[in-house]
């Protein structure tokens, strides 16, 4: 079966840097495009970035634009998210999640077909 492990999270003051990685398996990681997401307590799990499925072109929502990138390894079956100059407002648990098989990038919860079970990102001011 299809299964996404995040790593990486943890506590970092504001200003500094983490890199998510999300390992895939029971898929051929190549067939998808992927995307991180973020929920924060109390609110909507809300989507951070996307990725064609060579690397090829992402998209970014506006909060985090310029300061994170998501990058992919398809020979390891890999997908990062690099955070840098992080903010308390990126505090969230994050998740990767894969599209539908050879289906472009998207921004959209619903867009999504499986998802991991997320890694907690605190950033203190």
């Amino acid at each position: 079966q299809v299964q996404l492990v995040e790593s990486g999270g943890g506590l970092v003051q504001a200003g500094g840097s983490l890199r998510l990685s999300c390992a895939a398996s029971g898929l051929i990681f190549r067939d998808y495009a992927m995307g991180w997401f973020r929920q924060a307590p109390g609110k909507e799990r809300e989507f951070v970035a996307t990725i064609t499925w060579n690397g090829g072109t992402s998209y970014y929502a506006d909060a985090v634009k310029g300061r994170f990138t998501i990058s992919r390894d398809n020979a390891n079956y890999l997908l990062y998210l690099q955070m840098n100059s992080l903010k308390p407002e990126d505090t969230a648990v994050y998740y990767c999640a894969t599209r539908g098989i050879g289906l472009g990038p998207g921004t959209g919860t619903n867009d999504y077909t499986y998802w991991g079970q997320g890694t907690q990102v605190t950033v203190s001011s």
